[in-house]
């Protein structure tokens, strides 16, 4: 008897993190905290590429370079002190934008209350898929909604040669972040996906290269939800995209820049739709995204419940002789 893996019942609405859930980038306080002018060390980024191949280097990850920057202003002293618990200190600094946190708990719980739904354990997991800061990400007032954060990490940790044996020499003294220890970019954004759609940020064991049949993934891309602001975001909307997911762009108030962003994304068919990004209730943008968690939700009743049907067959009758 062939047996489902999963029950296919989650709804992931997954997001970016900055320009989507916040109106700037999340590394603000940080920069205030240690005096620095952001708009400066964004500028020395953005002049980093042109730096590395005027001194013959070619090939450069552009997502990174911010990150190894950021090392270096700790390694020069810009920095001093800067542990993996400040920044989560940090992230409690975040401002989000209207909404925000309190639109997750209100889609999830939205969700849960129906009771067609509740039939059959239908839930919404919120995730974070984010070029910045994991750390930040998860000292910030969203972090209790959400299920889990794919974002960039810095270890403390060094390992020497023959590190082995020097157990107590492992820790930066200053316990001052040392090291990237895992990145994410905007391509790299679509293995988070993949984890997701597997399962194995559930279960470890479930490797996100394993040839898994639709039928047997935790949660399929049509129950997911991608919401972003802008083109870096196009690998992950094509995926969710094509797979039936939905997808769905975000600008902030007023600006008219982003705004055209927007729009030309859904000119593009990159996009399902988009909106401000205000997620209070009763907004244009809080509406849209919780009504498709409620379509996506009826498709998985429908689905489940015609499956029911068909394995059940029709119960014994009596024959009639005439």
């Amino acid at each position: 008897m062939s047996r489902q893996l999963f029950p296919q019942n989650v709804i992931a609405m997954v997001w970016d993190f900055d320009k989507t859930l916040i109106p700037g980038n999340m590394q603000s306080p940080l920069f205030r905290k240690y005096d620095i002018d952001e708009a400066g060390f964004w500028e020395e980024v953005e002049g980093l590429t042109d730096f590395y191949r005027s001194h013959g280097v070619d090939l450069i990850q552009r997502d990174h370079l911010y990150l190894n920057h950021l090392l270096t202003y700790v390694r020069d002293g810009f920095m001093p002190g800067l542990s993996n618990e400040l920044l989560r200190e940090l992230g409690a600094e975040i401002d989000f934008y209207e909404g925000m946190p309190d639109f997750l708990e209100h889609c999830r719980k939205s969700i849960e209350a129906e009771p067609r739904y509740a039939e059959h354990q239908i839930t919404v997991e919120h995730y974070v898929v984010s070029t910045g800061l994991r750390q930040m990400i998860l000292g910030s007032a969203i972090a209790p909604q959400v299920e889990d954060v794919w974002a960039c990490e810095f270890t403390e940790l060094v390992a020497p040669p023959g590190y082995a044996e020097k157990q107590g020499q492992l820790f930066s003294p200053e316990k001052e972040i040392r090291q990237l220890i895992y990145t994410i970019d905007n391509t790299s954004k679509t293995r988070a996906l993949f984890e997701i759609n597997k399962g194995t940020n559930k279960n470890p064991s479930i490797d996100v290269n394993a040839k898994i049949a639709p039928e047997d993934r935790r949660v399929p891309f049509q129950n997911m939800i991608y919401v972003a602001d802008g083109p870096s975001d196009v690998p992950v909307f094509s995926i969710v995209d094509a797979n039936g997911g939905r997808t769905y762009a975000v600008y902030r108030p007023g600006s008219e820049r982003e705004f055209g962003q927007a729009k030309n994304l859904l000119e593009q068919d990159r996009v399902d739709a988009f909106g401000e990004a205000n997620y209070s209730d009763g907004s244009h943008t809080a509406m849209w995204l919780t009504q498709s968690a409620m379509a996506i939700a009826n498709r998985i009743v429908s689905d489940r419940e015609d499956a029911l049907n068909e394995r059940m067959g029709l119960p014994p009758r009596h024959v009639s002789e005439e």
